[in-house]
């Protein structure tokens, strides 16, 4: 599998809730960063990734594709 495209060196801060599904972007190609728009079925390499969050809150969404914890950033753009 080919390294995904960085889009932006930090996070999205964005606010998810609990009971929702969410689809994250693990291509980097998608025009909705962080999440999935579907872009990845083109090149065929990558699958996004399905999560849910267990409390309504305010997050932190990689947008490097480094992340030791997908979808939530873990400050390895650093």
């Amino acid at each position: 599998m080919n390294n995904p495209k960085t889009i932006k060196n930090f996070p999205d801060k964005v606010s998810l809730e609990s009971g929702k599904k969410y689809f994250w972007c693990t291509c980097g190609l998608s025009g909705k960063q962080p999440f999935c728009d579907g872009t990845h079925k083109v090149a065929g390499e990558f699958k996004s990734l399905h999560f849910e969050v267990a409390e309504t809150k305010d997050y932190f969404l990689c947008n490097c594709k480094k992340t030791k914890n997908p979808p939530f950033c873990d400050g390895s753009h650093k």
